[in-house]
C-alpha cells in the first residue's frame, strides 16, 4: 500500500516552475497554487495582466491533489436549506455557479487540450435510511422545479442497475462529472504558464506588507510586489493570514483506492459508473478511477491532522466502511491510502470576495474540486475590471468564536454528528 495521493502518483509532476530567486513587480500576486489560484492565474494572464503564483509546496500539493475526484453540480446542502439560509436569489445563483463550474471545466479542458479523463458521469445522492429518501425527495421536487430540471428521483428498485449495495433511493444530478485531478492540475498549471503567468513553488509567503496601493510579499525565495493580491490557500492558510485562519476550520478528509477491479467486480459494485455520495452526516463518497479502481473516501475521523500515522488509522476505518457497504469486495487489496485537509466554514458555504485589501476564495467545505477553478476565473475577471459575477459577494463571514487556527473542538463536532446519524 502506498501512503500517497493516487492523483499525485499517477500524474506527471509540474516542471515549469520559476527557478532561482524571485523578485519584481506584478499586477497580481496569487498565494496558493491549487485549482483556484491556477484558474485565476490563467485568466489574468490571458487578460494581459502580469501575474505570479506563490505556492508553499508543489503545484497541486494541497486539497486540489488530495480529493475524491468528484465534480458534482448543485449544492452540498439541500436547496431548501440554502434558500432559508441565504435567500432564494443567492441560493439560486450559487446553485447555478456550481452548474456553470462544470461547464467551465469542460470548456477549459477542451481549449487547453488537457488529458485528464473528464467525463459527465452524473451523481447519485444515495439514501442510507428510509427517512433520508423522504428528505431527498422533498429537495428534489424544489430543485427540479426551480433550478435544475436535469435531475431525477430514483427508487430503490431503479438503483439496482446503478450501485451494488442496498440503498433506499437516490437523487440523480446528470450534469455532474469526474476527472483525473492530478493530470488536470498539472495541465492547468502548464496552461497558466503558457499564457504568461509565473509559477513559483516552495515559496511560502512569510509576510505581507501593504503600503498604499502596493503589497510586498516576502518568501524564502525572495520578495515581490504587487498591486493586487488573491489569497487562495484554503485549509493550508498560514498564521500570517489570521483574518482567514479564524474563519476556516481545517478538517482531515481521507481516501483509499483499491487495486484495479475486474469486470465482474465493477458490475457488482458500481455498474452505473457515476459519482456516489451517501446521505449520512458522517458519510462516504466513491467512484471508479480511470484505471478501474474504487476510490472510496469520507470523514473517517474528525481530525485536523493528515500525515501517514493519521492516514493509516483513517484508512482502516474507511476499509471497514467499504466492506459494510460492499461486502463482495471486502478482501480486495488497497493500493493507496491518503488524506488531506478540507477548508470548512461554520455554515459550510464557500466565501469569495475582497476584504481589507485582499481578494480571496476559499471555504469550499469539501466541494471545491468543481467550483474552485471557476471561482478563481470569476475573481480574475473582477480584478481585470470586467463584470463581477461572484455569487458570494457580500455574504457575511463572521469569525468562528474561540477559533484562532487549531480547531480544538473537532472531536466534539464528530461526536455530535455520530449522534445525529444514530437517531435520524
Amino acid at each position: 500500500m502506498k501512503f500517497v495521493s493516487y492523483w499525485h502518483d499517477t500524474a506527471p509532476a509540474f516542471a515549469g516552475g520559476a527557478e532561482g530567486a524571485i523578485a519584481g513587480h506584478y499586477d497580481v500576486a496569487i498565494v496558493g497554487g491549487g485549482f483556484t489560484g491556477l484558474g485565476a492565474a490563467r485568466q489574468l494572464a490571458k487578460g494581459g495582466a502580469r501575474v505570479i503564483v506563490l505556492e508553499a509546496g508543489r503545484i497541486g500539493s494541497g486539497a486540489s491533489g488530495r480529493n475524491g475526484g468528484h465534480l458534482n453540480n448543485g449544492l452540498a446542502h439541500s436547496f431548501l436549506a440554502a434558500k432559508t439560509a441565504l435567500g432564494t436569489e443567492r441560493a439560486v445563483a450559487l446553485y447555478r455557479a456550481f452548474d456553470e463550474s462544470i461547464d467551465t471545466l469542460e470548456a477549459l479542458i477542451a481549449e487547453e487540450g488537457i488529458d485528464c479523463d473528464f467525463r459527465r458521469a452524473g451523481k447519485l445522492k444515495l439514501a442510507s435510511k428510509p427517512g433520508h429518501f423522504d428528505a431527498i425527495a422533498r429537495n428534489f421536487e424544489a430543485v427540479n422545479r426551480e433550478v435544475d430540471p436535469d435531475t431525477a428521483l430514483l427508487t430503490a428498485d431503479a438503483l439496482k442497475g446503478e450501485v451494488g449495495a442496498p440503498f433506499f433511493g437516490a437523487m440523480l444530478s446528470r450534469k455532474s462529472a469526474m476527472m483525473h485531478m492530478g493530470r488536470f492540475v498539472v495541465g492547468l498549471a502548464d496552461a497558466a504558464k503558457r499564457h504568461g503567468a509565473v509559477l513559483a513553488e516552495d515559496a511560502t509567503v512569510s509576510a505581507i506588507i501593504r503600503a498604499g496601493d502596493r503589497h510586498t510579499l516576502e518568501t524564502g525565495r525572495g520578495a515581490v510586489t504587487a498591486n493586487q493580491v488573491l489569497v487562495a490557500t484554503g485549509a493550508y492558510t498560514t498564521p500570517n493570514f489570521s483574518h482567514f485562519r479564524r474563519r476556516i476550520i481545517s478538517v482531515g478528509s481521507f481516501i483509499i483506492a483499491t487495486r484495479p477491479l475486474t469486470d465482474g467486480e465493477i458490475a457488482s459494485v458500481a455498474p452505473g459508473n457515476r459519482t456516489y455520495v451517501t446521505s449520512m452526516n458522517i458519510g462516504n463518497y466513491f467512484r471508479l478511477s480511470p484505471d478501474r479502481r474504487l476510490i472510496f473516501g469520507g470523514r473517517a475521523r474528525f481530525s485536523a491532522t493528515s500525515d501517514q500515522r493519521s492516514d493509516v488509522k483513517s484508512g482502516a476505518i474507511l476499509r471497514d466502511s467499504m466492506a459494510r457497504i460492499f461486502p463482495q469486495i471486502a478482501n480486495v487489496d488497497i493500493d493507496y491510502c491518503w488524506g488531506g485537509l478540507v477548508d470548512m466554514t461554520s455554515d459550510r458555504y464557500p466565501r469569495a470576495g475582497y476584504q481589507d485589501g485582499l481578494w480571496y476564495a476559499m471555504g469550499y467545505s469539501g466541494h471545491g474540486a468543481q467550483l474552485s477553478t471557476h471561482l478563481g476565473m470569476v475573481l480574475a475577471d473582477a480584478i481585470l475590471g470586467r463584470e463581477d459575477r461572484n455569487p458570494l459577494k457580500g455574504l457575511p463571514w463572521p469569525a468562528v468564536p474561540g477559533h484562532f487556527g487549531k480547531p480544538w473542538f473537532l472531536p466534539l463536532v464528530g461526536l455530535y454528528y455520530k449522534a445525529l446519524d444514530r437517531v435520524q
